[in-house]
C-alpha cells in the first residue's frame, strides 16, 4: 500500500503549488505546467509585477486557482510574508519549486563583495529561508521541494564563480533537506544545462551543441517535465537530476 502524500504520474489536483521566480522564463514555464497538471498556484515575483499578473492570469485560464505575490527573497521577513500570504491564499501547500536565480558573471579578478552577496543571496541563501517557511506546511500535506542547481554547480566555471558556489551549495542543501525533512518532506533537484527561450542569444545555443552529445540546447518543456517527474517519485529524496544533453559526460 501506498503511503499517503503525493500521487506517482501527473494528476496533480487538489495540490498548491508555490514557484519562485514565475513571473518570468523557466519559473513561468513551470508554473503553467503545474496548473495543467491540476495544481493551484501562487505565483512569486520580486518586482515584475505585470508579468506575473499574466501568468496568474494564464492559469486561471485553465481552471485553476492563482495568486501574484510579490516579495524581496533576500529578506528573510519578506519570505515569511510570502508565505504567510500563501497560506492565507490557500489553506495549504504541496510543492515549492525554487526556481528563482540570477546568472552574474565573476571571476577570479572581477568578483567584488556586493556581486558575491548578490549571488549568494539569491541562489543559496534564499531557496534555504523559502524551505524552512515552507516546512510546517509540507510537512502536512507530506509535500515535496524542488530546487533548481546548474550545470555550473558540476562543472564549474571560472568566469562565472560565484553562481557555480551558489548552485554547487544548492546541491548539497538538497541533501541536508532531503535528511532534514524526511519522511514527510521529499527534497530533491534539478541541475540544467543550457536551456534556450525565445530571444535568447544564437550563441549560447551553438557554443552549447558543441559541448553536449545530444547536440542540442534543452528547452522549457524539458525543465517542467523533469519537475512533475520529481513530485511523483515518492522513493526519491535527496537526489539531483542532471538535465544537460550529457555535457557532463
Amino acid at each position: 500500500m501506498k503511503p499517503s502524500g503525493m500521487n506517482n504520474g501527473a494528476n496533480l489536483s487538489g495540490k498548491v503549488a508555490l514557484v519562485t521566480g514565475a513571473a518570468k522564463r523557466l519559473g513561468r514555464a513551470v508554473a503553467l505546467r503545474l496548473a495543467e497538471e491540476g495544481s493551484d498556484v501562487v505565483v512569486h515575483h520580486r518586482s515584475s509585477q505585470r508579468e506575473a499578473q499574466d501568468a496568474a492570469a494564464e492559469i486561471e485560464k485553465l481552471g485553476r486557482r492563482a495568486a501574484a505575490i510579490g516579495a524581496e527573497l533576500g529578506n528573510v521577513a519578506e519570505i515569511k510574508r510570502l508565505f504567510d500570504e500563501a497560506g492565507k491564499h490557500f489553506g495549504r501547500l504541496d510543492i515549492l519549486v525554487n526556481s528563482a536565480a540570477n546568472f552574474l558573471p565573476a571571476s577570479m579578478i572581477s568578483t567584488t563583495e556586493e556581486v558575491w552577496d548578490a549571488a549568494l543571496d539569491t541562489n543559496l541563501r534564499a531557496p534555504f529561508f523559502c524551505a524552512q517557511a515552507a516546512a510546517p506546511w509540507l510537512r502536512r500535506t507530506r509535500g515535496v521541494i524542488i530546487n533548481f542547481a546548474d550545470g555550473g554547480g558540476l562543472l564549474g566555471w571560472p568566469g562565472y564563480i560565484l553562481h557555480s558556489v551558489s548552485k554547487a551549495g544548492v546541491i548539497m542543501l538538497t541533501k541536508v533537506l532531503a535528511k532534514a525533512l524526511a519522511p514527510e518532506v521529499r527534497v530533491n533537484a534539478i541541475a540544467p544545462g543550457t536551456i534556450t527561450m525565445e530571444g535568447d542569444r544564437p550563441e549560447w545555443e551553438a557554443d552549447f551543441i558543441k559541448l553536449a552529445p545530444l547536440r542540442r540546447t534543452g528547452s522549457p518543456e524539458d525543465i517542467a517535465d523533469a519537475v512533475v517527474y520529481l513530485i511523483g517519485a515518492q522513493f526519491m529524496t535527496g537526489q539531483v537530476l542532471v538535465l544537460d544533453g550529457g555535457r557532463t559526460l
